[in-house]
């Protein structure tokens, strides 16, 4: 299929990427947002080598390059939380070393580098755009009125997705008891490796996203519907990651009111087949929103545009092609979010008893989590794309 009228609701990166890769693909997009402005969340983002190799299928690779930090040799270097030597695993790079293993990039640049494409392709975005009434038969009514019609319709529009509600109304999103601080700091010129620091039951992690800029991010339990207002973000957040010393410590202590600081409480979307219903089908983090201890939610929603344009340029039937496509994504967005839980919950159940054994299992099998881990996805992957490749 070609030539496909396509709306997409919501433009994150889920939805840029699909508007970017289903326009190459040959057909009609049109983008709605409801934000009247391009606002995004101020923090920093990793892509590791699995998403880079789909920015790179996308044509945006040399630009994700030019715009963000790739770590060399994808060194990561773990300290406990006064600031020790534990061990440093290395993640794989892709392409015969030509695709880096991780890169750290500002989310608002990777939005900007994804608009930036759209506009170039000619996608036609239209803010201060909320949909109000959906017609899975391919309608929709906007809040001021307006009646628009497509062959597809892609919810795009996140974790608190408006178009799963419609589509699957029992579908919540699943708190997991965690929060997480993101704060962007001035980069001193000798950090150039991605940092995790093990704390009890917490994890403090540092990564350089441009060549003058890092961001932290810190994992923290935190009560079910307890809200810290924005004013009081730096304090909290040096309280809540105080017992980080090391690499952390001039980082949370420079925290002040002026300091680029995000809160968050994390939620999860465990969300059953179909992902789909007639003409409307839901992507991204509406979908299948994993928590962030793998760093694979940006990575899974860009594959996700890709692979469905795969889909679409393979058959000739709508109802096939959507079907086919939460057959072949439900497996490998359902193991990177298995994997992500298990390693929060493991990392929650922890006391400052537990450390020392903790550090000693990390130093024996943490390379081979990664190595396992990656070599699984990267068979899931080549299985889907065979699939894909038997279609057409």
């Amino acid at each position: 299929m070609t030539g496909l009228d396509i709306i997409i609701i919501g433009a994150g990166i889920a939805g840029c990427s699909a508007a970017i890769a289903l326009t190459q693909a040959g057909h009609r997009v049109r983008v709605l947002e409801k934000q009247t402005e391009w606002r995004f969340q101020s923090s920093g983002i990793f892509v590791y080598s699995n998403g880079l190799e789909t920015l790179d299928d996308l044509g945006l690779l040399d630009d994700i390059l030019a715009t963000g930090f790739a770590v060399d040799g994808g060194e990561n270097a773990y300290f406990d939380h006064h600031g020790t030597p534990l061990t440093t695993t290395h993640y794989p790079t892709a392409r015969n070393g030509r695709v880096p293993a991780i890169l750290g990039i500002k989310r608002a640049e990777l939005h900007r580098v994804l608009s930036q494409r759209m506009d170039a392709l000619g996608v036609q975005v239209t803010l201060g755009a909320e949909v109000t009434a959906l017609d899975p038969a391919g309608g929709m009514t906007l809040a001021d009125g307006t009646e628009l019609r497509a062959d597809l319709i892609l919810g795009a529009d996140g974790v608190r997705s408006w178009t799963r509600a419609q589509l699957a109304p029992g579908v919540e999103p699943r708190y997991t008891g965690f929060g997480i601080w993101r704060s962007v700091h001035e980069r001193p010129a000798d950090l150039t490796q991605k940092i995790m620091m093990m704390g009890p039951a917490k994890r403090f992690g540092i990564m350089p996203i441009s060549d003058d800029r890092l961001y932290t991010f810190g994992t923290v339990a935190h009560p079910k519907g307890r809200h810290i207002d924005p004013t009081d973000w730096p304090g909290a957040m040096r309280a809540a990651l105080a017992e980080f010393d090391g690499p952390a410590a001039p980082f949370l202590s420079e925290l002040n009111d002026d300091s680029e600081i995000l809160f968050t409480a994390v939620d999860e979307v465990v969300m059953p087949l179909p992902w789909h219903r007639d003409r409307v089908l839901l992507i991204g983090d509406a979908a299948h929103a994993s928590t962030p201890f793998m760093g694979q939610g940006g990575a899974m929603a860009m594959q996700d545009a890709l692979v469905l344009a795969r889909i679409l340029g393979a058959g000739d039937d709508l109802e096939t092609a959507l079907a086919t496509f939460g057959t072949l994504r439900l497996p490998v967005c359902q193991f990177v979010q298995d994997v992500s839980r298990a390693v929060g919950e493991a990392g929650a159940d922890e006391d400052l008893a537990s450390l020392p054994q903790r550090h000693e299992q990390l130093r024996a099998t943490a390379q081979d989590a990664v190595d396992g881990f990656y070599a699984r996805l990267r068979a899931m992957n080549a299985e889907a794309d065979a699939k894909i490749a038997a279609l057409a």
